[in-house]
């Protein structure tokens, strides 16, 4: 079975899904040293979580307190640290003299879960891959407080959210209508979005043309074997192991085929901070198979809590 997990006598913590091409890759730090494992679909990923749950610091800096931090926090950081990753971000709005130029984009997640965001234009679309964005195009390009004035203009004029909660977009990923209605989604949102042109719309804000980018292959849904998902992982625990086959990934979170022939999903915000160490289904095979090893699952669904194994 091939792991993408590092073994981590040596002190390395996972830092999550990242999309800088596409491929899901996992990303590594130990101090200041950073390291990727590029994933693979159909490939095997395992993994035993060891000791307490560690902040994973903040712009690249470690923690200096070294703080623990819950098992089903998402950010995978203590209070000071989060608030000085969020005052040093974009979203913070504390970067108005910012050189960069921007683009404005119009993401699709599924039936009735649309948005509107910015990113930079260095990043191309791994924004758009990192937050799991199915169906997505460019709306317009220019400096950061125009893009987000454009921003602004569009939540209030088309009703759309700034951010759609990962668990709605799970809930529907394993049911996703064609290519067709998916594409035609996103080209009904950019008519009404280009139609507020001249209406609030900044000038330094250039419109791009339509081009819809569908990404239900790159996360691997079109190749994703039935049943969709109904599991997730909800926090790991001391000695919990999570071992299966990839078979999709989309934003944070991989798709793992497991054991009992079921399909779970494990957000990689809830192994941030955590040491981990590889297993395999050979060398481990009661563990990864059995009854005696639990990590707490939820509903998709419903978001009821069970027991899970792996």
């Amino acid at each position: 079975m091939t792991c993408a997990v590092r073994e981590t006598g040596g002190g390395w913590r996972c830092a999550g899904v990242r999309w800088p091409r596409e491929v899901p890759e996992l990303g590594w730090s130990r101090g200041g040293d950073r390291r990727v494992s590029v994933l693979a679909y159909g490939a095997g990923l395992g993994f035993r979580a060891v000791g307490e749950r560690h902040c994973v610091g903040a712009r690249g800096n470690v923690c200096p307190l070294g703080a623990v931090v819950p098992g089903r926090s998402t950010g995978g950081r203590c209070a000071e640290c989060a608030r000085l990753d969020r005052a040093h971000s974009v979203a913070a709005d504390t970067m108005a003299d910012d050189p960069r130029t921007y683009r404005v984009y119009l993401a699709w997640f599924g039936p009735g879960m649309v948005k509107v965001g910015i990113t930079g234009e260095e990043r191309g679309a791994a924004r758009l891959r990192e937050q799991g964005a199915v169906v997505f195009s460019w709306l317009g390009r220019g400096p950061l407080m125009a893009a987000r004035r454009t921003e602004e203009v569009l939540r209030a004029a088309l009703g759309v959210p700034d951010r759609i909660p990962y668990a709605k977009k799970r809930s529907v990923r394993g049911q996703l209508p064609g290519p067709e209605e998916r594409a035609g989604a996103v080209a009904e949102l950019y008519a009404r979005a280009a139609a507020l042109e001249g209406r609030g719309w900044p000038e330094s804000l250039e419109r791009l043309p339509l081009e819809v980018v569908d990404q239900v292959g790159v996360f691997g849904l079109d190749r994703a074997p039935d049943p969709a998902p109904v599991r997730a992982v909800r926090e790991l625990v001391d000695g919990g192991v999570v071992a299966g086959r990839l078979v999709a990934a989309a934003g944070p979170d991989l798709h793992l085929a497991v054991a009992d022939g079921g399909v779970v999903v494990l957000d990689t915000r809830l192994i941030t901070g955590w040491d981990l160490t590889a297993v395999t289904r050979a060398t481990e095979a009661t563990e990864v198979t059995g009854s005696d090893v639990r990590v707490p699952l939820i509903d998709i669904g419903g978001g009821g809590v069970q027991g899970g194994l792996f």
